[in-house]
């Protein structure tokens, strides 16, 4: 799906947020940074982390885990998969469990 790049930001934005806002709710012990550029380094307690970032080049959001990296773009009503389809929020919810060994629901 192609988009206007405000659309991209406005939708990026926000789902930036609700990840921030997902991650204060999700409990564990879970460490979490904003940093430049609109990066997000999610910690778990080994020191691994699971890095989320904006990629507006190509209008998508890009995830780096010990799983593997992965690229998710909007399609309209929720950010997927490119690969596989998994939405992204139930996919970084799975990945911070393994990751972490602690349950992580990021609703």
């Amino acid at each position: 799906m192609n988009m206007q790049d405000s659309d991209y930001q406005r939708l990026a934005e926000a789902a930036m947020q609700r990840l921030e806002d997902a991650l204060d709710g999700a409990g564990g012990d879970l460490d979490y940074e904003l940093a430049a550029g609109g990066v997000l380094q999610i910690e778990c307690p080994d020191g691994s982390q699971v890095i989320v970032n904006k990629q507006a080049a190509v209008q998508e959001i890009w995830v780096a885990a010990r799983s593997g990296g992965f690229h998710y773009r909007w399609d309209g009503e929720a950010w997927r998969d490119t690969r596989g389809g998994e939405e992204l929020f139930a996919a970084l919810g799975r990945m911070l469990t393994e990751q972490s060994g602690e349950v992580v629901r990021l609703t």
